[in-house]
């Protein structure tokens, strides 16, 4: 019987469903150490991670059993796609799943930096009655940095709030985006003209402090930014200086560059939200995501192609021997 190693304590109800046809064995102790990963992979025909553990090319390489990588989120930055490719090995993520988990919690912030609802809830708590007017978001423009599946999500909430909204995706068609209500532009634009700017690109070399002082120097004053991509496509020294200039009127951050962070300035400021990388965590989206992975493992090992696959390979190779 084919074997799945799930690991980064990942836990569901719907993951039994797989333990009618393939044996299910939990892993602790992989995510960060190559070697106890090495380890646990052995004799697995299939992995399921989450963001901790990372399935390299080495690993790959030292694990030629293994099939299938299920990543249970949209984020890739820890599965070496490419050299999957190269080996055959099925990579599954079901992108879009947890986007409207996403689209929520950024119009949340968004809207949490506008009535200033921390500080002032941190104020209540204490006798404070701290009653200077808010913001209203209506009437303005919310900028979408990366116009994917979470993008356009986030796109029709901030539409339904009156917003005007802007895009700037090079990958996706500007035909697509003004079907759906919205204006292609391109960065610089997007940033000049963005009341609020979110953010929803991947992670990786290519995106790396994209969001910088040029970028943050073209905003409006009094602008907020929000980011739920990649912690390391903000540069939080360049935000930082943007903050304490008193040109921005806030950022909210779900992400950071080093998770969990060294406590610093950000931390301190009454102008910035914090979250610990919870965006895409409710339960709805939990369910769609296990759900999804569990029926293409079930699919691959009957001999049939994923629905969720993001690399080359769709189907399951013949076990190494």
């Amino acid at each position: 019987m084919s074997t799945v190693v799930v690991a980064d304590e990942v836990r569901h109800d719907a993951i039994a469903a797989l333990e009618a046809d393939l044996t299910v064995r939990y892993a602790v102790g992989t995510g960060g150490d190559e070697a106890a990963t090495i380890a646990a992979l052995q004799d697995a025909d299939a992995v399921l991670v989450r963001n901790l553990t990372v399935v390299s090319a080495a690993v790959l390489e030292a694990c030629p059993g293994l099939r299938a990588v299920a990543r249970f989120g949209v984020g890739l930055d820890n599965i070496d796609v490419g050299a999957a490719d190269r080996a055959g090995v099925v990579v599954l993520s079901p992108r879009g799943a947890n986007a409207v988990s996403v689209a929520e919690h950024a119009l949340g912030l968004a809207l949490a930096l506008a009535r200033r609802t921390v500080p002032v809830d941190r104020t209540a708590r204490v006798g404070g009655w701290d009653r200077r007017s808010g913001r209203e978001l209506h009437g303005g423009t919310w900028g979408v940095l990366g116009a994917g599946a979470t993008g356009s999500a986030v796109a029709v909430r901030a539409r339904a709030l009156g917003m005007t909204v802007l895009a700037h995706d090079p990958g996706v068609p500007g035909r697509l985006l003004r079907e759906g209500g919205i204006e292609p532009v391109g960065p610089d634009e997007l940033a000049a003209r963005s009341d609020v700017l979110s953010v929803h690109v991947p992670g990786g070399p290519a995106t790396r402090g994209l969001v910088g002082g040029h970028l943050l120097g073209l905003l409006p004053d009094g602008a907020y930014l929000v980011n739920l991509s990649r912690g390391d496509v903000v540069d939080e020294d360049a935000l930082l200086a943007a903050l304490e200039s008193g040109r921005l009127g806030g950022a909210a951050l779900d992400v950071r560059r080093q998770e969990p962070p060294v406590l610093g300035a950000l931390e301190q400021r009454d102008d910035v939200v914090l979250t610990p990388h919870v965006g895409g965590l409710t339960t709805a989206s939990t369910a769609r995501i296990v759900h999804a992975l569990v029926d293409d493992l079930r699919r691959l090992f009957a001999g049939a192609p994923a629905h969720h696959a993001v690399g080359t390979a769709r189907v399951l190779t013949a076990p190494a021997p």
